[in-house]
């Protein structure tokens, strides 16, 4: 999930983006002038910064120069006029890019991901989604994006729930997690239902997973405390 700092004092156009943004599924934080800005950015490690140039307290050139002190989070500056000096100002103080108001959301959007594909932030975020979506253990693949689970490359048909109880355990091998914390977990704190839901699920997974489910290979029971994955 990319993260995103928006930086404007108006806070209607704050307002318009962090909304857009959220419909991405980006998580969003807002800062309304220049030294809660840096504050928020030496708090927290963004993808990107969309910083506005007029700011009260430290204006945006300000700010873009402070975080460059010790963040190259990547940082777009909004501009509202179409003065080119404002934004060769920018890219000296250290943006990697601008955009001139009024902006099209959409073109946002899409100059954040750019920037997020060129950047190492973007990069890492990347590889790390690409890691992460074949889980090997043993003969055992997990596809976590297609949701698929397959043994010795034959496909076995798991239910939703069976799958993230299987997920979560693949990835924290070793990790013992009792009955209760398994319930809120995957089913979650609000779920009426009780720790015996967990033992049903993982029988029956157990059926499918397992040559032998008395004698587990990969989800495991530690007697009296709960179960895991043995990698």
């Amino acid at each position: 999930m990319a993260r995103v700092l928006v930086v404007d004092d108006e806070k209607m156009i704050v307002k318009g983006i962090r909304f857009s943004l959220l419909q991405d599924q980006m998580e969003v934080d807002c800062a309304y002038d220049g030294e809660e800005a840096v504050e928020m950015a030496k708090k927290k490690e963004y993808d990107v910064v969309l910083l506005d140039v007029m700011l009260p307290k430290l204006d945006g050139f300000e700010v873009c120069q402070q975080i460059r002190e010790f963040s190259n989070m990547p940082i777009i500056m909004l501009t509202a006029k179409g003065d080119d000096m404002d934004k060769i100002l920018g890219l000296e103080y250290g943006a990697d890019d601008y955009i001139t108001k009024p902006f099209n959301i959409l073109e946002v959007k899409a100059r954040i991901k750019a920037i997020m594909r060129r950047s190492g932030h973007g990069k890492s975020v990347k590889e790390k989604e690409e890691e992460n979506k074949i889980v090997t253990a043993g003969d055992m693949k997990l596809d976590t994006e297609g949701r698929r689970v397959f043994i010795g490359g034959k496909e076995i048909n798991v239910t939703a729930k069976e799958f993230d109880l299987l997920e979560l355990l693949i990835l924290n091998p070793n990790k013992v997690y009792s009955r209760e914390n398994l319930l809120n977990i995957v089913w979650g704190y609000e779920y009426p239902g009780d720790v015996r839901t967990v033992d049903v699920h993982i029988r029956r997974l157990r059926e499918k997973i397992e040559e032998n489910p008395s004698e587990p290979k990969y989800v495991h029971t530690k007697w009296g405390v709960g179960y895991y994955f043995k990698n």
